[in-house]
């Protein structure tokens, strides 16, 4: 698919997409207090009663409960269901283990204080630790159990790394046929599977849908990824391109990279800025997503209500990306590539680390450094004495002394399940020296 053929398919899809009302329906008090009452408007929908916006509930609000643990804040996590229900988003991504496994609680009881037609589940079938058959019947049970329902509407096999990982953990254990049956019987309304970027699993499960018609495929897209995936990860076009061949519809994952495409670095945000200043930074990845027309749904982690109204915005009244801002993106995205990122997206897939390690913050203090420019080059650098304390005053600070990168052993227990396939380690001894460097000013 060319430039052009992008922008004739994304428009005529955005143009006879069915839409969904975005208008204030008050359901409470609550609900009222979160009203935007400036967001108006239709929800995007590229498949009919499907918001294209979704909401990826690995990264709820979090707060401390009377002893301190650190807890999901379910009161802000029902203002942003109820607020998010209101204005077309219906489409709830979720998995036994996001958030310590506490993400399908707090999300079961936000949505269930609304009519189980008005939402739609996906939630996923994540057996890492244990494949087995009887562990994997009473993971999907439980979910179900949790949400009280009697079907899932999206069911994914949770993060394919290859053909081995598909056989050792569904194909070869007997539960894919289970599920199979759950399909049959209507209480799996779709069944799919979510893949980051790995090309031999991807092909693997494209191989095997004339045996299991896979129902929707979740990948990661977003126009960084899109022709600049980097390492052995596969570029998100060929991903789409197969897909849509297949007329499989797709749901999105990382549309922002971790957070990564909402806080360009500044000369790359000055170019965005100059076209659109009164619309954010982020906008512009959703966007890029909300312009193919085979996109279900693409999640949004919207921690906070600002996250959700920016993005409400984006998709109420949606304006899909012109050729020439298509070809800015592509721009941007091949300097973007220039910057000493990591990469990381958060996943938190690497974590726990045996010894104690931030690995997902250590990486997010680097990455965010470097894009909002208090990154210290050295000592030729104007400022450089404040510049160098306020940087190690300010990685302390994010970073409790013990979880740094100074205690990384280079184990490698978390390299492989890292999707985004980087070499952690590798990273984290990168990013010690670059601190000890800071310390020992000899930089």
């Amino acid at each position: 698919m060319d430039r052009r053929d992008f922008i004739r398919i994304s428009a005529a899809g955005a143009a006879t997409a069915g839409l969904a009302s975005c208008a204030p329906k008050t359901k409470n008090a609550a609900a009222a207090e979160s009203l935007d009452t400036s967001i108006s408007g239709e929800m995007l929908q590229n498949y009919p009663g499907i918001g294209v916006l979704g909401y990826g509930c690995m990264r709820w609000p979090m707060t401390r409960d009377a002893e301190g643990k650190e807890v999901i804040d379910q009161e802000k996590v029902n203002a942003m269901v109820d607020k998010a229900l209101e204005h077309g988003v219906n489409y709830f991504d979720t998995s036994p283990v996001y958030l310590r496994g506490e993400s399908e609680r707090a999300s079961a009881i936000a949505l269930n204080r609304h009519p189980r037609d008005k939402w739609l589940l996906a939630t996923k079938l994540s057996n890492f630790a244990d494949g087995s058959y009887d562990n994997s019947i009473l993971m999907y049970r439980r979910s179900l159990e949790t949400f009280q329902t009697d079907y899932i509407d999206y069911y994914l096999l949770h993060a394919i790394h290859s053909s081995q990982d598909f056989k050792d953990r569904f194909e070869g254990t007997g539960i894919l046929p289970f599920l199979l049956k759950e399909r049959e019987a209507g209480r799996i309304r779709k069944l799919g599977f979510s893949i980051h970027s790995q090309q031999e699993g991807f092909e693997t499960m494209m191989a095997a849908h004339e045996k299991y018609h896979w129902d929707f495929v979740q990948i990661q897209m977003n126009y960084l990824d899109w022709t600049h995936a980097g390492g052995r990860n596969i570029n998100a076009k060929y991903l789409y391109e197969e897909l849509a061949a297949r007329d499989i519809p797709v749901v999105i994952m990382e549309p922002l990279r971790g957070g990564s495409l909402g806080s360009l670095p500044k000369r790359l945000s000055e170019q965005l800025k100059a076209i659109e200043p009164d619309r954010s930074i982020a906008s512009w990845a959703f966007r890029f997503c909300g312009s193919f027309p085979k996109v279900l749904t693409a999640l949004s982690g919207m921690t906070y209500m600002e996250h959700l109204n920016d993005n409400l915005h984006t998709f109420c009244n949606f304006k899909p990306l012109s050729e020439s801002e298509f070809e800015l993106l592509e721009k941007i995205a091949d300097e973007h590539t220039r910057f000493p990122l990591v990469g990381c997206t958060g996943c938190q897939y690497c974590m726990p680390c045996p010894y104690g390690i931030d690995i997902p913050g250590v990486f997010r203090f680097y990455d965010d450094s470097i894009t909002e420019g208090t990154y210290v080059s050295g000592p030729e650098q104007e400022k450089y004495a404040r510049a160098r304390r306020l940087y190690l005053a300010s990685y302390s600070e994010t970073v409790e002394s013990v979880r740094q990168a100074d205690h990384c052993i280079s184990c490698g227990q978390c390299a492989p399940h890292c999707p985004q396939h980087i070499r952690i380690p590798r990273e984290l001894r990168r990013i010690d020296a670059y601190i000890e460097s800071l310390k020992q000013e000899t930089l």
